[in-house]
């Protein structure tokens, strides 16, 4: 990847061009302007006359490199709820010792214990003993007084040098591996609720904003956690739970009613997510505009079902360049921004994010999932 920019059409810094400049103080009719230096430094393919110049610093990330360097920081708030689940990674923990295993598990203490005992048990002569032995032998030879005495101590040598032989000093009976079992671990599952505002107040720039969105939540899911599902919901004045394609590339458009949407998230979380079990989490994109009289029922339903439930929900919205409507017109904050800034005020575990262009998105994906540490060190 040569970069995150995306390509724009701007002027050169070549070529001639006639220009009214207002407030002009400085120049009269004939002044030469020097040209302004061409943007976009760095080392060309011509020599310079002077020696100086610069080099082009670039280098390529891989897909992997890349998404480690954006997302590896990043987390979901409060993952506290971990069960034992089939087909979990389990855990290996030492299970004592076998008499079967690799080299790499060789336990040399538990099997030179093993050995000691087997031969004290059989009483295997120390070589220390057949060393006295010896040495008394040599002492007496040549001793015609100490025949008898000699024949005795090298019959004593024979018998415990064959003894020696019969019992080894380490036997296959006392090696011992070190064992290990698998062991069922507890993992964190989690469930991402993803509801995208489709109405038709909803221009394709705003949906392109909160697809995009939606895209660096999914790759950051996929890469983080093994064990996260995704619920896709799109709505208008009806919501539905969707498939990844429709959820993006659907063109079905409508009224806005944003409680459906909220209505599906808690029919589907009483279904298949007991939130006993699951971490639920969810992210909603909108324009923020909703029908009348329908965010008093969206407060409820976020206060009296999908809050209790969740362990986070992010609202960003998208598309206001500003906070003024046409000139002279100025327009505040939509009703929805006004129902969520009050459940946040009271303490509800939610964030909410505007979004008004494609350059926004990362730093407030970042501001929405960031480690508590991390935030919480910006901030400070």
């Amino acid at each position: 990847l040569h970069g995150i920019r995306e390509p724009s059409f701007h002027h050169g810094g070549g070529g001639v061009r006639d220009h009214v400049l207002p407030g002009n103080k400085e120049y009269r009719e004939g002044d030469e302007i020097q040209r302004p230096p061409s943007g976009g430094g760095g080392g060309g393919s011509e020599g310079s006359p002077d020696g100086s110049g610069e080099d082009a610093f670039r280098f390529v990330l891989t897909r992997e490199e890349f998404l480690t360097l954006f997302l590896d920081d990043l987390e979901l708030p409060d993952l506290a709820k971990r069960r034992l689940v089939e087909g979990s990674d389990p855990a290996w923990h030492r299970a004592g010792y076998s008499v079967a295993g690799t080299p790499s598990n060789l336990s040399l203490a538990r099997t030179m214990r093993n050995s000691l005992s087997r031969r004290i048990a059989l009483k295997r002569p120390k070589p220390a003993e057949v060393l006295a032995l010896e040495a008394e032998i040599a002492a007496l030879e040549g001793d015609p007084e100490a025949v008898d005495r000699l024949l005795a101590l090298k019959a004593e040598l024979a018998t415990q040098v064959k003894r020696s032989q019969r019992i080894p000093w380490i036997d296959p009976i006392d090696v011992r591996y070190r064992r290990f079992e698998p062991v069922p671990r507890p993992v964190a599952r989690a469930v991402m609720f993803c509801l995208m505002d489709v109405s038709g107040s909803m221009t394709e720039d705003m949906k392109d904003l909160a697809k995009r969105f939606y895209t660096l939540l999914f790759l950051f899911l996929q890469r983080r956690y093994k064990h996260v599902d995704l619920v896709f919901i799109r709505h208008t004045h009806e919501a539905a739970e969707v498939d990844e394609q429709t959820f993006f590339h659907s063109r079905e458009t409508g009224g806005t009613l944003v409680s459906t949407a909220l209505e599906e998230m808690r029919k589907v979380v009483e279904d298949r997510y007991p939130p006993s079990d699951w971490n639920i989490y969810a992210a909603q994109a909108s324009d923020g505009d909703n029908a009348a009289g329908d965010s008093q029922r969206t407060a409820r339903l976020l206060i009296d079902t999908i809050l209790p439930a969740c362990q986070y929900y992010a609202y960003i919205e998208v598309g206001r360049d500003s906070e003024h409507g046409m000139p002279g017109f100025p327009r505040g904050p939509t009703d929805l921004w006004r129902t969520y800034e009050q459940l946040v005020s009271a303490g509800a575990p939610m964030a909410m994010k505007k979004v008004r262009n494609r350059r926004e998105i990362f730093p407030v994906f970042r501001e929405l999932f960031a480690k508590r540490g991390i935030l919480e060190e910006a901030k400070g």
